[in-house]
């Protein structure tokens, strides 16, 4: 999570954090959509993750007041439960396995 958002703040972890030549699908924020065949249109959209937020939010609604501090807990919990896609006795599996690893 970053307190500022300012393109000169995002800019140097996007460049640390991806390899050069990745393709990224965003949400045409200028800093980092790309035009990729020059006709002043960038191609991309981001139902998909607009989507899952949605779902987050849902799924966090209940909490109520979550701290920025443990933000990050709670959300990783969520992408192991998203990402598992199944439920009882396969989920736990699933989630044991995530804490022993």
């Amino acid at each position: 999570m970053l307190a500022n958002v300012q393109q000169a703040t995002i800019r140097p972890i996007i460049q640390a954090s991806v390899a050069a030549g990745a393709l990224i699908h965003t949400d045409e924020y200028d800093i980092y959509a790309r035009d990729e065949d020059g006709d002043g249109f960038c191609e991309v959209h981001v139902n998909t993750i607009e989507g899952l937020w949605s779902l987050l939010r849902s799924w966090l609604r209940p909490h109520r007041g979550i701290s920025q501090g443990k933000l990050p807990l709670y959300l990783a919990f969520f992408q192991v439960v998203h990402n598992a896609r199944r439920r009882g006795k396969a989920l736990l599996g699933t989630l044991v396995g995530a804490i022993v690893t």
